[in-house]
């Protein structure tokens, strides 16, 4: 169904806009103002007459999916025999003497994010009111495979996607990586020349919605503002992580403990959806009441999954 609307919001000068119904909302797209395309206001419908105001949105309506997600790396010792001679080692090896090469040339063994290989990439999605979480491929799965299934999503979803330093890390290792197993990510990339709407909203411009860098967000932009994941989870009463461990995860790989790897990656990815809802809340998009909902709807969630302990744990430490 499509109306025409004629007049000016107040205080919008968006004078005349396309009106599309959508489910309970109206979208309002406005028609000759090339600068504000992709602007959104969404009212609520209470009658044919008569609506409620709901707010004005950067090209994301309210009923856009949610994303969370997280990744976890280990040393691409591929690639360390390729660019640095070490064939003939054992990976455990490759990696030692990987971290070595790092530690003399910056002071420190963490891998440059072209140098991450992907072991795992966990997601928790809010869809139609619905969330799930899990980890994409299986244990099996090569890491071209894991990165093709992510960018998939987006294509599918094109949801609104939230990380916690994924701007710093996880985004850019997965492109790295993807542009190393000539994958195609189309809708990632998507800035505007196929899609308008993306002009003013998409999954890399820093300061857009389409993406939100929990992180980055949080700190103003200021990177000695960061904070970590685990620690802002705690202060917001949530258990944070448990497992594995970022510092292990390489040291899981090699002893084949890429199960407990992915039940990592879980919990971090529903961290950051849970800390998500609460920034919703800091920023005035869910009232008190529809935030305990959402809150006491994922915690029975995972108190009904039985056969992943590790969110049956989550659950019980966070009401305790």
């Amino acid at each position: 169904m499509q109306w025409d609307f004629v007049g000016t919001w107040p205080g919008s000068g968006l004078g005349h806009s396309r009106v599309f119904l959508v489910g309970p909302h109206i979208r309002f797209h406005p028609v000759g103002t090339p600068s504000l395309y992709g602007l959104i206001i969404m009212i609520r419908v209470i009658d044919s007459k008569c609506y409620t105001f709901l707010g004005v949105f950067g090209g994301v309506a309210m009923s856009v999916p949610v994303l969370a997600f997280d990744i976890e790396t280990v040393p691409d010792v591929e690639a360390g025999r390729v660019l640095y001679g070490l064939d003939g080692l054992e990976d455990e090896d490759v990696i030692r003497a990987m971290r070595q090469l790092r530690r003399q040339r910056v002071g420190h063994d963490f891998m440059p994010p072209h140098l991450q290989r992907v072991v795992s990439i966990a997601v928790v999605l809010e869809n139609d009111g619905v969330v799930k979480a899990w980890s994409l491929g299986n244990p099996d799965s090569g890491e071209a495979e894991l990165i093709g299934r992510f960018y998939e999503g987006l294509d599918q979803y094109r949801p609104t996607l939230v990380s916690w330093n994924g701007s710093g890390f996880d985004l850019p290792v997965l492109a790295y990586r993807a542009l190393r197993h000539g994958l195609s990510a189309g809708v990632y990339w998507e800035m505007g020349d196929s899609e308008r709407d993306f002009r003013y909203s998409n999954y890399v411009s820093r300061y857009h919605w389409r993406h939100v860098d929990l992180m980055d967000v949080l700190s103003h932009y200021q990177p000695r503002s960061n904070a970590p994941l685990d620690e802002v989870a705690r202060l917001v009463g949530l258990p944070g992580k448990s497992g594995v461990g970022g510092a292990h995860v390489a040291d899981a790989w090699l002893q084949g403990e890429i199960v407990a790897i992915r039940d990592y990656c879980e919990i971090d990815a529903m961290n950051t959806y849970l800390i998500w809802l609460r920034f919703e809340r800091l920023r005035g998009r869910l009232d008190a009441t529809a935030y305990a909902r959402k809150l006491e709807a994922v915690r029975g969630q995972m108190m009904g999954w039985s056969d992943r302990p590790h969110f049956v744990e989550f659950a019980q430490a966070w009401q305790s």
